[in-house]
């Protein structure tokens, strides 16, 4: 593995070195499991104690945590922004070469950028664009007059149906499957007819889509994912819907129809959020938090239970069986109470 000094390091991410600058590592580590050619972070104060007892040959803290501190440090005001573009240096994740495998099916109008990489098993329908060094990977199929973005990659098995686009510098991750029918549908006396879903899925750049991950086709409007949005795995998004700029969405949370999510905004994992409702910039849903109507103003919100004692929940799940009841008797104490 290539060594770096703290010296490179700290210039590449403007950070100022405390001990042996020309220190050269291999690699990053949690302070629990580095050793002496590892650079290890604190950037949560429960764990300052693991400092001291660190094999790592360096550390990322805050000048304010260096106190005492005998190993080489790399002083930061952002210690875990420090950690993740350390770790794109120091990133080794194979990456494809740019040629053609000999198995993939790519109809003859397909327009290829230069160093594009195409692995075995890749079906590339009419129509399709893939700009310059986009990396896609086995087994994936990309429907007819859909575009992508340079230097995207899209891992093994990843769908994208027709009239996609996808920006550049974006990652899909393995099974995600961009531009399937939305669920839309009527009734006719009992039965279900099908709506065509005729729009499509428009996605910017630097998006970043999870494994497992679906994202529906509009039914009329496009669905829009806007530039630098990070989506987890396992999200279901639905058709029509707007994401912002700059949201992250965690695992496990599922998007109706229609719904319009603002900029720079947080959800926590396995939230619900229902079909033609918006949501203001800059708002942060707890994990498990279901949202039926429209947020207006920026801020945290929550509706999910944390998790409670066995007996504890017991009780309260009696308790909330009571509250009719208790309803009605604080009701009729406040009659009488007005009536005297």
């Amino acid at each position: 593995m290539a060594l770096v000094t703290l010296r490179e390091l700290a210039a590449a991410v403007g950070a100022t070195v405390r001990g042996d600058a020309s220190y050269q590592v291999t690699g990053l580590a949690t302070l629990r499991s580095a050793s002496a050619e590892h650079i290890a972070f604190l950037a949560n104060e429960k764990y300052r104690t693991q400092v001291d007892t660190t094999a790592a040959g360096a550390v990322i803290m805050r000048a304010e945590d260096d106190q005492g501190v005998a190993i080489n440090a790399l002083l930061t005001e952002n210690p875990y922004l420090a950690y993740a573009k350390i770790a794109q240096l120091l990133d080794h994740t194979p990456q494809m070469t740019p040629a053609i495998h000999p198995t993939a099916v790519i109809a003859d109008d397909v327009v290829l950028g230069d160093g594009v990489a195409i692995g075995p098993h890749v079906v590339i329908e009419s129509g399709v664009k893939v700009a310059a060094q986009v990396q896609i990977g086995a087994h994936c199929f990309i429907g007819q007059d859909t575009s992508i973005g340079a230097h995207s990659r899209l891992w093994p098995h990843v769908t994208i149906y027709h009239g996609v686009q996808i920006g550049e510098y974006c990652t899909l991750h393995s099974t995600s499957v961009i531009g399937g029918d939305g669920f839309g549908w009527a009734t006719d006396h009992g039965k279900w007819v099908k709506i065509p879903q005729l729009g499509a899925v428009v996605i910017g750049n630097h998006v970043d889509i999870g494994v497992g991950t679906t994202i529906d086709r509009g039914a009329l409007d496009d669905t829009v994912i806007e530039d630098n949005c990070i989506i987890d795995n396992q999200v279901q998004i639905g058709h029509n819907v707007v994401i912002g700029t700059g949201t992250a969405i965690a695992g496990q949370v599922g998007i109706a129809g229609s719904t319009r999510i603002g900029r720079h905004c947080l959800i926590g994992g396995q939230a619900g959020l229902a079909g033609h409702i918006e949501i203001a910039d800059g708002v942060q849903l707890h994990g498990q938090a279901m949202v039926t109507k429209s947020i207006e103003q920026a801020g945290v919100y929550a509706s999910g239970n944390p998790v409670t004692p066995q007996s504890e929940w017991a009780r309260g799940g009696v308790r909330y069986k009571q509250l009719p009841d208790l309803f009605k008797r604080v009701k009729a104490l406040e009659n009488k109470l007005k009536n005297k």
